[in-house]
């Protein structure tokens, strides 16, 4: 790769989540490493710089509209790495990341959506297999803790000689709410699939994001939206509103590693919401609740009241609240052999903002500082297949928890 003016850029700088991320590479990158700011406004990029810890207080400015085909390109080809905070990306990201894809620019994204990660494979995978760029999507809250926790688990059993998963379920519990970014991909893609019943089969295909649909087994997988029920332990659960997401980055991570986690591999998540009749009570709440948001979202009238009461689009917490905030996700694995085992997935602050910039940022610098170290491979992948064993030391260094015991 010819020499790049930076290695790393932070773009959608000036956004909630990209400061918060600008500001934990301020204190997790190493001394000499390279790091721009990025967004539309230089002006307002430089308030953000402003407010960041000393040691980046020299760090370069580029300002770059990603309706502007030719200053995305030169963003691209300016640096080695390019972590995106813009969204929608179904609205702003295709270009970003083409270029990158292009430039040979390794490339970390937050994206939730189905339909912008399915575009974006199509229209970058080939171009960054043949430039040796890494395209790595949904490296925040989704879907890193999902998706790492089913690879320690695909390792642990391979170790073990216990074959492939075959039962794997998540319960996500977590102390947060939702940012307004994933308000706005949520109202995006309700707007997509409202009049366009092939873009509706596609969000519903537990197997969307496939690198050959034809290839996959057809072992049944748990639905996206299980209704409330209590587990043999008492926990109640309830639908996990980013499930529909998740188990399919975790089942094409699967797939881009030829398998290795099973063919039998079926995996669902859920909402843990309590023991007794208060957990009973708050899985029947947050099952009604969702299904009204949801049903709300795909109506245009009810959608443009939602938008009054609901997160807008680069708001956040306060400070005190990020901190506040947690999330935990115990991952339960049948494998071929009828051994268990269960993986735990944890970390302070809030999920969506707090934890979400550490698993951004520490992305990044994977891709930037770690690639002798990561799989050889290239193209559009996730952050299992890209990251890997690097990126679980990387969280755990951190302060996240990422173990595996044999239950």
């Amino acid at each position: 790769m010819p020499d790049r003016d930076h290695d790393l850029v932070v773009y959608g700088a000036s956004g909630f989540v990209g400061e918060l991320t600008a500001a934990y590479l301020a204190g997790a990158a190493p001394a000499g490493l390279r790091i721009a700011l990025a967004g539309r406004s230089a002006d307002r990029l430089a308030a953000v710089r402003s407010r960041l810890p000393a040691a980046a207080r020299d760090w370069p400015l580029v300002a770059a509209d990603s309706t502007d085909r030719a200053a995305v390109t030169a963003l691209a080809e300016s640096t080695r790495v390019l972590a995106t905070t813009v969204g929608p990306y179904a609205r702003y990201g295709l270009p970003v990341v083409e270029a990158c894809a292009r430039a040979g620019t390794s490339y970390a994204d937050l994206t939730g959506e189905v339909l912008f990660h399915r575009d974006a494979i199509a229209l970058a995978d080939a171009p960054a297999r043949g430039s040796g760029a890494r395209i790595v999507h949904s490296c925040g809250y989704d879907s890193i803790p999902s998706d790492l926790s089913v690879f320690l688990l695909a390792e642990r059993a391979r170790a073990d000689g216990a074959g492939g998963l075959t039962d794997v379920r998540l319960v996500a519990t977590a102390r947060g709410g939702f940012s307004g970014g994933t308000i706005d991909s949520m109202r995006a893609q309700f707007e997509a699939v409202g009049s366009d019943r092939a873009l509706r089969r596609v969000v519903g295909d537990p197997f969307a994001l496939s690198p050959d649909r034809g290839a996959e087994p057809v072992t049944r997988q748990p639905p996206d939206a299980a209704p409330p029920a209590r587990d043999r332990d008492g926990r109640w659960t309830a639908p996990f509103v980013m499930a529909s997401y998740n188990t399919r980055v975790v089942r094409r991570s699967n797939a881009l590693q030829d398998w290795a986690y099973g063919r039998g591999l079926g995996y669902g998540e859920v909402m843990g919401t309590g023991r007794g009749i208060p957990g009973a009570a708050t899985a029947v709440g947050v099952t009604a609740g969702l299904a009204a948001m949801l049903g709300a979202m795909s109506f245009g009238p009810t959608r443009s009241l939602l938008d009054r009461v609901l997160p807008a689009p680069g708001s956040g917490p306060s400070e005190a609240d990020r901190e506040r905030g947690w999330f935990r996700m115990v991952v339960d694995a049948t494998t071929e052999s009828g051994r268990r085992y269960r993986a735990t997935a944890a970390g302070a602050g809030d999920p969506g903002y707090k934890a979400t910039a550490v698993m951004l940022g520490e992305s990044a610098l994977a891709l930037a500082l770690d690639g002798d170290r990561l799989p050889a491979r290239a193209g559009s992948l996730t952050p299992a297949s890209a990251l890997g064993d690097v990126l679980v030391e990387r969280l755990r260094a951190a302060g996240h928890t990422y173990e595996v015991t044999e239950a």
